[in-house]
């Protein structure tokens, strides 16, 4: 049996555009001219997708969408034909349920893309497909079960997300749920941290440049909005991004064309927006640092990360989840953490949120002894003394020497993607030193660093250093 769609429009000319382009692709529609006919068929028929124009002579297509989410049609998608430039409109459409809109003059291509991810959505839904949040998103905590519901319930939309947040609270995890759920899954998922891009090289990151357009363009090289071609792009920090490239990713998500530097056409693209910081997004427009016509183009729905301190039952289930992990990255049995550990961990405020547990229990698995993780092992009252509000580092101290102090006067953001990748080449300069001056005998390399032969052989798995 073929889909159904239902096309609700009062011009006969749209509607058979629509209807043909549509039977092109293998699917059925019905049509209706106005607001009460559209409801009348909804109550006769189950359809696939329905496509409506905002202006009906009985009413509008907002209605529309406000009936089908509030009544038992709420699973099916329904996609608004706004007037061009409309963005308002169609804002409030995306904000009301909608899956996604197209402007006038449609663009059939355009058209195509919404009518296959609307028509992939119900099909690949449903428990059969065996698609969860609940491996990406642990916890039983009432604040986490509501975060899944509603990451759920925005991946029936291509609408974008941003997803608000304090670091290290899952925001990606997030972000990776709605794609897993929704209709781009078998597409790229693409994140960027926008604040690890040099301004300089940001436009040419995002949109992608012709061979020869500066010096250095030895060929062509394909953008971040292009790589995602089909599915998502994840805007990580997106505070983060300068007021100059914020103009031109908003024409980029209005338009849904980029033009690549040194290109003289523009190309379609057709992905999904979602995005992310730490900061208040609303304080930074209020402030200047942030476009405000950005700001609402981004946010048509908004979902927040709770902080890991307001869902301490979690923390259990979280450590056996982190040290299986642990465990099994190094090869080694899983060790026990005491549950002395698990209720100091409870008590542990945890500026850094899940991110901060994991490198406490990361530093905990290279020290503690005899395959058990005690309360001394976490050393949280010296990671509360020196957070403050950041994360501490995790298992770096007995390997800071006095080079490596200097080394870490001179991190540059454009060598390095994070402070952890720095980091993590100042760890490994640091053993493969100790390595070389022992002639890779690796006890004494360990009592040089003044760590345990286990941590060592731990910490070459973990930088890929075994031979």
């Amino acid at each position: 049996m073929l889909p159904l769609a239902l096309v609700v429009d009062d011009e006969p000319d749209i509607c058979k555009l629509l209807t043909l382009t549509l039977h092109r692709m293998d699917v059925d529609c019905h049509t209706a001219a106005n607001l009460a006919e559209a409801k009348r068929l909804l109550t006769e028929n189950r359809y696939d997708f329905c496509l409506t124009d905002l202006r009906l002579p009985d009413g509008d297509g907002l209605q529309l969408v406000e009936h089908i989410q509030n009544g038992i049609h709420r699973e099916l998608p329904i996609a608004v034909i706004t007037a061009h430039g409309n963005m308002d409109t169609a804002i409030k459409a995306l904000k009301l349920g909608a899956f996604d809109f197209v402007s006038k003059p449609v663009d059939l291509d355009r058209l195509r893309n919404l009518a296959q991810l609307a028509l992939r959505l119900n099909r690949d839904q449903g428990p059969q497909h065996g698609r969860s949040t609940d491996q990406l998103l642990l916890g039983q905590a009432e604040n986490m079960r509501k975060l899944r519901e509603q990451i759920a319930k925005v991946a029936r939309s291509d609408a974008p997300v941003y997803i608000s947040g304090e670091s290290g609270s899952g925001k990606e995890l997030a972000a990776r749920a709605i794609h897993g759920l929704g209709a781009r899954a078998e597409k790229p998922f693409v994140p960027i941290n926008c604040g690890a891009i040099p301004a300089e090289l940001m436009e040419s990151e995002f949109f992608g440049h012709k061979k020869g357009s500066f010096t250095g363009a030895y060929k062509d090289k394909p953008g971040l909005l292009q790589s995602a071609q089909g599915g998502t792009l994840f805007l990580d920090e997106v505070a983060d991004l300068p007021l100059d490239m914020q103009v031109k990713l908003l024409r980029a998500i209005q338009e849904k064309r980029i033009r690549p530097i040194g290109a003289s056409l523009e190309t379609p693209i057709d992905v999904r927006i979602l995005s992310a910081t730490h900061k208040d997004l609303a304080k930074e427009v209020d402030e200047g640092r942030f476009r405000r016509d950005l700001y609402y183009r981004i946010n048509v729905i908004e979902i927040s990360t709770p902080p890991l301190r307001e869902r301490l039952e979690d923390i259990p289930l979280l450590v056996n989840a982190i040290m299986q992990r642990i465990a099994s990255n190094a090869g080694t049995p899983l060790p026990k953490v005491t549950p002395e550990a698990i209720t100091s961990l409870q008590g542990y405020s945890f500026p850094g949120n899940v991110r901060q547990l994991e490198n406490i229990l990361e530093r905990a698995f290279t020290l503690c002894d005899q395959q058990e993780i005690r309360s001394h092992d976490l050393h949280l009252e010296r990671d509360e003394k020196s957070s403050g509000h950041k994360e501490s580092i995790s298992g770096l101290e007995p390997l800071v020497t006095s080079s490596t102090s200097q080394n870490s006067e001179r991190f540059d953001p454009s060598q390095y993607s994070s402070l952890d990748e720095f980091l993590q080449n100042i760890e490994k300069e640091a053993i493969e030193t100790a390595l070389a001056k022992t002639r890779w005998n690796r006890t004494a390399a360990a009592q040089k660093l003044g760590i345990s032969f286990r941590s060592l052989r731990y910490r070459l798995k973990k930088l890929g250093l075994e031979s």
